[in-house]
């Protein structure tokens, strides 16, 4: 399972470890055994030598006497990355007990949650879902406004079958965020039904399209939405055009909503691009690929189908995908369950 089906969970992300008072830093900081250990650390990462990285990461740690929360830090992103969930939880652990402030500490302890969650797999052993409910809980009561572990902790609850416990801890989320966060509409969804929160749903997300318009996956209630990334460089990408473009007039005046999200560095170049090949339905540049990343996009061209329910049905990589095939079975179910108002499948 892909990363991200799991955190779908959320866009809200949990703070950083914290650094160390800068006006006292720790006198590991200035040992030079800490210092090369760490720069090697780094540089094995940004190669992608990700094993190699973990050890001295964990090195560089035991030299600052399991002080580093940069080291921990690192340390436990790695192990989320590799799947290592249970000596993730372990490292998120050990950074509770250094965490400086109770806002720190509630990250982490969500940060521990986190992997409590992930170690029980798919199936959802019992036991890691009370063990991450209770880590959760652990988070809000160092930070109640805190609405990361809120979530997370009524998306586990609905697991559980606690639905009046999760809607409980959804509606205490809300009260935490800002409306316009994208994870708002989420929340508020996951609260009158949390048996929704335990399906895959891909991640919230609000963009700015090409036309100056928002797109908030969340506000697409009762329409099918389709995500396809691309690039105008990708020889793939264009061969799949042409059936984009069917698609859009075929399902023109129906429940369904297109997004093209492109790769391209060259904004005149894209947007040249559109409007030579009549592209007309929304896009967005996602220049700096963060939109990607949270979808665990590393190849193109990736598409995606979202059910009206908001739940992810599809992730098809590559060209020649039946993405057509798909989106006819979803637009019937959509108009035979849901009486939002039609959309032409370019808006």
């Amino acid at each position: 399972m892909r990363l991200f089906c799991c955190l779908a969970l959320v866009t809200l992300t949990t703070l950083p470890l914290a650094a160390q008072n800068p006006s006292q830093p720790p006198a590991y900081r200035t040992d030079p055994k800490f210092i090369n250990t760490y720069k090697e650390a780094k540089d094995l990462l940004r190669q992608r030598q990700y094993n190699f990285a973990l050890d001295q990461f964990k090195k560089a740690n035991k030299i600052a006497t399991g002080k580093c929360t940069e080291c921990l830090s690192q340390l436990y992103d790695l192990q989320i990355k590799m799947g290592s969930y249970k000596e993730a939880a372990a490292t998120a652990a050990a950074a509770v007990e250094i965490a400086p402030t109770p806002r720190d500490k509630s990250s982490r302890q969500t940060d521990r949650g986190r992997a409590i969650y992930l170690q029980a797999g798919d199936k959802g052993k019992p036991e890691l879902l009370n063990a991450a409910d209770e880590a959760y809980k652990a988070a809000i009561l160092a930070d109640p406004k805190n609405p990361v572990p809120l979530y997370l902790d009524g998306q586990t609850l609905a697991r559980l079958g606690k639905n009046d416990a999760a809607s409980d801890q959804f509606k205490a989320c809300l009260s935490c965020l800002n409306p316009r966060d994208p994870s708002y509409a989420r929340a508020q969804l996951f609260a009158e039904n949390p048996t929704l929160a335990t399906h895959k749903m891909a991640p919230a997300f609000t963009v700015t399209a090409l036309d100056g318009s928002n797109f908030n996956l969340d506000d697409m209630g009762g329409r099918v939405v389709l995500i396809d990334f691309w690039a105008t460089w990708c020889g793939p990408c264009n061969e799949e055009l042409p059936h984009l473009k069917k698609i859009a007039r075929e399902f023109a005046g129906q429940p369904l909503v297109i997004i093209s999200v492109s790769w391209d560095s060259d904004e005149t170049k894209w947007k040249t691009f559109i409007d030579k090949n009549e592209m007309t339905w929304t896009q967005y540049r996602d220049a700096n690929h963060n939109l990607s990343k949270a979808f665990g996009v590393e190849a193109i061209p990736h598409y995606f189908t979202i059910d009206s329910d908001g739940i992810l049905t599809a992730e098809m990589l590559g060209s020649g995908s039946d993405v057509e095939g798909k989106l006819k079975k979803l637009v019937a179910r959509a108009k035979a369950t849901h009486q939002t108002p039609p959309l032409a499948a370019g808006n």
